[in-house]
């Protein structure tokens, strides 16, 4: 009995941890199934983004102010780190994955999207020297194998331009890849709560200039419902999944929370399924298995 006693609180804690990381995978997921809901209004990807940060803004804006006040200045050297990877990390990759999903569906999306640790693998060995091990190619030529057969299945149903969309979303994953590789030495010095804070500040600001710069005042008069799919993807698939990851990987660690994110693309898979009646298959079920197995193989190496 006392045994159990000490063990049960850490055990409770890693649970709550472990579902924490669930949560906030499905509904950092849930950003591609409102975008697809606002693209029916006749909007485009310029306004779906600039809603969602102007509607993130303001929460990003209060935790960076927080931090702010309770932490030593930065060097100008840093600020200007920052100010570029909130530019590639969250302003670019956004934009880029928003635009490519005009044109693909919602799962096709978020396994292009969680191909991002394989880049970062292929990146750092290009570029870095690092070495890779022959489970890492293994991991990766299964995860390519499997978005390959999705693609496959969406080239043969969803038109004339799903080359074209995967190609934005595979932007959208390099640019991010890109900016988990520069961020590496500035997270451990500036601390990843204050670094997301004033990076999503970044890439509002960023993407509210584009908005004015690209489209009159008068196009924020939109329908009722623009608004409200705004909000929430702002709320529950932005702030929100930022918040409950970091509070994951605090309790269960990073490899853990990594792990526990593979539930993404098949909460996509069926959430397309159920509220966009997009169709599901046993091609795309099986492309979907080969990429979560790909992308464990590599967090289980990794770790």
């Amino acid at each position: 009995m006392p045994i159990a006693l000490v063990s049960s609180p850490p055990r409770r804690a890693y649970l709550g941890g472990l579902a924490l990381a669930v949560v906030g995978a499905i509904f950092f997921s849930a950003k591609a199934i409102v975008a697809k809901l606002m693209y029916r209004y006749q909007v485009d990807a310029v306004m779906v983004i600039s809603l969602r940060m102007m509607f993130s803004l303001p929460m990003f804006a209060v935790v960076a102010i927080w931090q702010a006040r309770s932490s030593p200045s930065l060097s100008w050297r840093d600020r200007a780190r920052i100010v570029f990877l909130g530019l590639i990390g969250y302003y670019l990759s956004s934009f880029l994955d928003f635009l490519g999903l005009q044109y693909i569906s919602a799962g096709l999306e978020r396994l292009i999207l969680f191909l991002t640790p394989s880049f970062v693998l292929l990146i750092s060995f290009v570029f870095f020297k690092r070495k890779v091990v022959l489970l890492e190619w293994a991991a990766l030529l299964v995860s390519y194998i499997g978005t390959a057969l999705v693609l496959m299945h969406d080239l043969h149903v969803g038109g004339d331009h799903v080359g074209l969309g995967s190609l934005l979303v595979l932007g959208a994953a390099i640019t991010y890849a890109l900016y988990l590789i520069f961020s590496g030495e500035l997270v451990r010095r500036v601390g990843p709560l204050r670094l997301v804070a004033y990076a999503m500040c970044v890439s509002s600001v960023a993407c509210i200039l584009q908005f004015f710069l690209l489209r009159p005042v008068g196009a924020l008069v939109q329908p009722m419902a623009v608004y409200q799919l705004s909000m929430f993807n702002a709320v529950f698939c932005t702030v929100l999944p930022v918040f409950l990851t970091m509070i994951a990987v605090a309790r269960i660690g990073a490899p853990t929370a990594a792990q526990a994110g593979l539930v993404g693309p098949v909460s996509t898979l069926f959430m397309g399924a159920v509220i966009l009646n997009e169709p599901i298959t046993g091609l795309q079920l099986a492309g979907t298995a080969l990429v979560l197995s790909g992308i464990y193989m590599l967090s289980r190496r990794n770790r």
